[in-house]
């Protein structure tokens, strides 16, 4: 039998998957078949007309669903490589609220311990009261197998990891809690916060865990002027994805159209994004190690960082292609480095400055780049001081133990020009430890 040249065609384009970036820009972004608008048009109304009782064109309500919301949440399920279904809510927050929610009552968590002081906050003085939640924070980066599972108990329902945590940007095995996760009679769900990371540097879909949850306001949509939150499954997980998408109705916890076609826009260019942030913040990172004035830089991408091979390990398929692009050797551990040690891992560097609470806020004053502010993944530099900020509410001798001290600076490092980044981190450190009162770049 001939194959005609069309029909040769057609097999040809479905053998051929497209990339991060190509399904970044055009999942979810169809051309409009009424207008051909090559831009989704956003869809104010709160209400839908019926052609009859039940019978319309699969909108009712705006907070049950939007044609902006739906468009959004179909570019989210492509971009997390092994995801199905996504849900899109108001805020990071709301999304772990729902989660955490979507348990029942009295049921048990197992968190890692260096987590989002706004997730902490709703496990421990949230959900423990409104829903019983127990929650056993662990190491989960240091600690062994025995260690991990005799936190679990037979009533764990799910186990929170943040991979890198925030601010200290300590890496968990994904694999390993998953491959414990499912050697336990309880069988907990294991969920990532990929917040750090983005859906362009990792994919624990595929490294096996069940759910993984964003803040949209950082890094997706990447311009600062959007909150919104999302969860995505994979497609064996249906039924909780229905479960979870029932209570995002049911709570209202929802974004706007204008918000969801805002985040859907700035998904557009996360990968040629998250390279600049990457390659930006790997020379900021060797910059602060080479200065005097610093005790300690944190970035899992140096070559001096001692999870440096899990965290190529870590890597989704197509950030490791786009690091071996740059790479020039290989070293024991198969991990490549380039000439100066070290591949670009995501936008956030954390350090400890030489001194404590007053040498780092005469840093993060002086900076001229790197903006005082809390938040972080926006296409600007921001600098902020976890123990009095973001995460002011963790009790302080918890946060000693987890090294969130005065002198621990987190920065958002962001696609301006390296060069100026890292001067603009250097003549701060020069005031700040340095004894130089005088600015080098201009006035504040």
């Amino acid at each position: 039998m001939t194959i005609t040249n069309e029909a040769h065609h057609v097999k040809r384009q479905k053998s051929h998957s497209d990339g991060f970036g190509t399904r970044a820009i055009h999942v979810g972004s169809e051309p409009s078949a009424e207008t051909g608008a090559v831009i989704p048009a956003i869809s104010l109304s709160t209400t839908y007309k019926q052609d009859a009782v039940g019978v319309h064109k699969g909108f009712e309500y705006s907070r049950s669903g939007n044609p902006n919301r739906d468009a959004l949440e179909s570019t989210l399920a492509s971009l997390e490589s092994g995801g199905a279904h996504a849900l899109a809510f108001s805020s990071g927050s709301a999304t772990t609220a729902t989660v955490l929610q979507s348990l029942g009552p009295n049921a048990h968590v197992v968190s890692v311990n260096d987590v989002y002081g706004g997730t902490f906050r709703y496990m421990r003085r949230v959900a423990s009261e409104t829903q019983g939640l127990e929650t056993t924070f662990v190491d989960l980066e240091k600690a062994d197998d025995e260690t991990v599972l005799a936190s679990f108990q037979d009533n764990t329902k799910l186990i929170w990891i943040e991979s890198p945590t925030n601010p200290t940007l300590r890496l968990v095995d994904i694999p390993r809690v998953v491959s414990l996760a499912r050697s336990h009679p309880s069988r907990p769900l294991v969920v990532v916060d990929n917040t750090f990371l983005s859906p362009y540097y990792s994919s624990p879909l595929l490294q096996g865990a069940d759910m993984v949850v964003h803040s949209l306001t950082k890094y997706i949509n990447g311009h600062s002027d959007v909150v919104m939150g999302a969860a995505i499954l994979p497609s064996h997980h249906s039924q909780l994805a229905a479960k979870l998408r029932f209570l995002q109705n049911a709570h209202g916890a929802v974004p706007s159209p204008y918000d969801s076609w805002l985040a859907q826009r700035g998904a557009k260019t996360l990968h040629l994004r998250m390279k600049a942030h990457g390659t930006n913040a790997l020379q900021v990172a060797q910059a602060l190690e080479r200065s005097p004035y610093v005790e300690e830089v944190i970035y899992p991408g140096l070559a001096s960082h001692p999870k440096h091979a899990l965290a190529y390990r870590s890597l989704s398929p197509h950030a490791k292609k786009f690091v071996d692009s740059l790479r020039s050797t290989v070293d024991a551990d198969g991990v490549s480095q380039d000439s100066e040690g070290g591949f670009p891992y995501g936008g956030m560097v954390s350090f400890r400055i030489r001194g404590g609470a007053i040498e780092a806020n005469k840093f993060l004053t002086a900076a001229r780049l790197f903006t005082l502010a809390e938040s972080l993944g926006g296409v600007e530099s921001l600098a902020e001081l976890p123990s009095q900020m973001t995460h002011g509410s963790i009790p302080e001798t918890e946060r000693a133990i987890l090294g969130i001290g005065d002198n621990l600076i987190r920065l958002s490092v962001g696609v301006e020009e390296a060069e100026d980044l890292v001067h603009d981190v250097e003549q701060a450190l020069e005031f700040a430890v340095g004894g130089d009162e005088k600015l080098t770049n201009g006035s504040r």
